[in-house]
């Protein structure tokens, strides 16, 4: 057990945890955030997808120690301070690119690293965005032109 700090959403967390659980592990049970899911545990359905800095990572792979003292974005941290939602989630709402929802957190957090390193992507840069994310729904479609609209909407 060590002393780790992580941020998490603009906030700092301290606590005492092995440093090879994972990030997904503490972020739903220490922090009681449930917008990354526990889905494979293997990093191929990519439900538990969050931003480290600007880049989306599976949180069931990444060790909470490998984490420490960098910028944590889940789902729930995109929202603006006043409440506002992110261009891709607001998107994907007007796009209706959600079904059962379970893979929507990740397809986000992908989509949004994908648009902060390249703010006007082609389908096919999208479509490989979205790879490791599993979606049983066939919403894949919507979701794409989501991504497509939040890009515009960018500009």
């Amino acid at each position: 057990m060590a002393l780790i700090t992580i941020r998490v959403n603009g906030e700092s967390h301290q606590f005492e945890e092995d440093q090879e659980v994972p990030l997904l592990y503490v972020l739903r049970n220490r922090l009681r955030l449930t917008g990354p899911k526990f889905g494979c545990g293997l990093g191929q359905c990519g439900s538990c997808k969050v931003l480290v800095g600007d880049v989306a990572q599976f949180s069931c792979l990444v060790p909470v120690g490998s984490v420490v003292n960098q910028e944590i974005t889940t789902i729930e941290g995109l929202q603006s301070d006043t409440g506002e939602w992110h261009p891709v989630q607001q998107a994907f709402m007007e796009e209706q690119a959600a079904q059962c929802g379970y893979c929507t957190g990740g397809m986000i957090i992908s989509a949004v690293a994908l648009l902060r390193k390249n703010n006007q992507p082609e389908d096919a840069e999208i479509r490989e965005a979205l790879n490791g994310n599993l979606c049983r729904c066939g919403s894949q479609a919507r979701v794409i032109k989501a991504i497509d609209r939040a890009a515009k909407a960018d500009k």
